[in-house]
């Protein structure tokens, strides 16, 4: 831990030290590179940690899937002849679940709405309250424009009728 919350100045380490090899030797520079770029104990011993837990749970994995093929093996029989059990069992058993979470779906949101519209008459203007006046008012202005346009136009129809029919 105190390695990784170290300044930089004491993450920078002095370079190892060398043996007095003549400098002509082809592989000294590089030998000399890999010294420097050695890991320290700490490092050595976080790999040595992970490569032990990566095979700990790669034995675990194969153990685990092992048992799980044997299994299978062991009881697809007993599955294959009491199969006409439970298949109409299970079939029941997910239509109940679906139905059981589709009314409490549904009755949380009948809940819901209601509590809205609860709030919404008493005057405490729920979320979206806005919208739904605008909503009414269009729905009101549209209405009393298509009765005027009928009572204008009925009234011209009634003329035109007189005039085709006198006695009706």
């Amino acid at each position: 831990m105190a390695d990784r919350h170290s300044s930089p100045a004491q993450v920078q380490r002095a370079p190892r030290p060398t043996a007095a090899a003549p400098a002509a030797t082809p592989g000294s520079a590089f030998l000399q590179k890999l010294h420097e770029h050695a890991p320290n104990s700490a490092q050595l011993l976080g790999f040595l940690s992970l490569l032990l837990s990566g095979g700990i749970l790669l034995l675990l994995t194969g153990l685990t899937v092992t048992g799980t093929v044997i299994g299978l093996i062991l009881f697809t029989p007993i599955i294959v002849i009491s199969s006409p059990i439970w298949v109409p069992l299970c079939v029941a058993m997910f239509v109940t679940a679906v139905g059981l979470l589709s009314v409490c779906g549904f009755g949380i949101t009948a809940l819901a709405g209601l509590s809205w519209l609860y709030r919404y008459f008493r005057g405490l203007h729920p979320p979206g309250s806005d919208r739904a006046d605008y909503a009414r008012n269009r729905i009101f202005d549209t209405a009393r424009h298509v009765k005027d346009y009928a009572r204008e136009y009925g009234g011209y129809l009634h003329s035109k009728l007189k005039d085709v029919a006198p006695g009706a």
